[in-house]
């Protein structure tokens, strides 16, 4: 991409009362922006209103200082073949699945080893009145071998245990797991999916953030991110220096969803935005799949409605594997079940206690009377189940067993 044409693409996007539908139907009447802002301003009035004609012939205050910012930042590639990218709606890399969403972004920033290339796929637009011809696909990234991977920020144990694992064997399987870079989950999700992979040319997991490239947010993932860059892929449709606006984060689910055949949701409350990622999800016509929990668990809530809904309820990786036809699913190297966790867990010799406990958080009293131990044999047993990760200390006195 030429600078002059990275401009026009930027003062597009950062035209005031010009939002993405507008800029769709002034790309559809005149090409590319470069040919949009040669209009005049009754010309481009008939396309929209005369406000936003009149804003789009004088250029952004900002846009001086913007175009320099991103011009250098796609000019340092960064060690190991981390590239930085801006793909626009025009390009032919750009990706075909985000075509058929309603709100395609303008721009989307890349950084990472997976970049989107082109091939001869031509894509089909959703957007009937866009005359772009987009023939883009993806050789690293690509939404058929790809899954996204959502939930709470604030997890149970239970959960997190369960999004690494999940994560973990989907790319032990050959799938690239899309996620938000979030934390809880999403984190859980993308850590899984870095230790599970086998295989250095792969991309194994997909971070969509609501932020500019150049922020990472939560600052705590910004170890998180950088390995994710080595192995995967940062995607934003923000400019540069945007902040975290919290209007941002449910706009950017559209797009985890559009990158993946389909969406797991871990762990989600009623009102969790991973909800809106699934809806997103089932609008494509995309498989959602929910992990159910305790009834008594809040974070369990939204899988639970959304398994009402239709969700497949899944147990273990393996279901969703075999649900998507994937190559190798039922084989001998399968993950391993929730039952196969479960028997491996009586066999160990702490059997009894891990039993006891069940799966849903547990005070002290009702254990002792589960286990039939005095208090202090009891608490010598969970802290060194503690001690070995298989137990987790949760507020208010309880305990939750950890996935095996």
């Amino acid at each position: 991409m030429e600078r002059d044409e990275l401009t026009a693409w930027l003062r597009l996007t950062l035209t005031p009362g010009v939002g993405n539908a507008s800029a769709r139907k002034l790309l559809a009447a005149f090409g590319l922006p470069q040919q949009v802002f040669d209009q005049s301003t009754s010309t481009l009035q008939q396309v929209v209103g005369p406000t936003q004609a009149r804003a789009l012939c004088t250029p952004p205050d900002e846009l001086l200082v913007l175009t320099g910012t991103t011009w250098d930042w796609l000019q340092h590639d960064e060690p190991g073949e981390i590239r930085r990218q801006v793909v626009t709606l025009g390009d032919p890399a750009y990706p075909p699945s985000l075509l058929q969403l309603d709100d395609p972004p303008l721009m989307l920033y890349l950084l990472g080893t997976a970049i989107y290339e082109p091939n001869t796929a031509p894509a089909q637009i959703k957007q009937p009145n866009i005359a772009i011809n987009s023939v883009a696909n993806s050789t690293l990234i690509n939404p058929r071998t790809s899954l996204a991977m959502v939930g709470s920020r604030n997890p149970t144990p239970q959960g997190a245990a369960n999004a690494r694992l999940f994560a973990q064997s989907f790319a032990q399987a050959g799938l690239t797991v899309v996620s938000g870079l979030a934390l809880g989950i999403d984190g859980a999700a993308h850590e899984g999916a870095l230790a599970g992979a086998s295989d250095a040319s792969q991309a194994v997991t997909v971070a969509v953030v609501g932020t500019g490239l150049d922020r990472v947010y939560p600052k705590a993932h910004r170890d998180l991110a950088h390995r994710i860059a080595r192995q995967g892929l940062l995607v934003s449709e923000y400019p540069l220096g945007t902040p975290p606006l919290t209007a941002n984060f449910p706009k950017r689910n559209r797009l985890i969803a559009g990158l993946a055949q389909g969406t797991l949701v871990v762990e989600a409350a009623l009102k969790s935005g991973s909800l809106i990622t699934a809806r997103l999800t089932a609008e494509q016509g995309k498989e959602v799949f929910a992990i159910p929990g305790s009834i008594h668990a809040a974070q369990s809530r939204g899988c639970h409605a959304l398994i009402k809904q239709g969700a497949k309820l899944v147990e273990s990786a393996q279901d969703v594997l075999e649900e998507l036809d994937w190559p190798g699913a039922g084989t001998p190297g399968r993950p391993p079940t929730a039952s196969d966790r479960e028997e491996k867990m009586q066999a160990q010799p702490d059997g009894g206690v891990l039993a006891a406990l069940g799966f849903d958080p547990v005070g002290l009293d009702a254990l002792q009377a589960r286990t039939g131990l005095d208090t202090a044999s009891l608490q010598v047993e969970l802290m060194t189940l503690e001690l070995d990760g298989q137990v987790a200390r949760l507020p208010g006195g309880l305990f939750q067993r950890q996935t095996a």
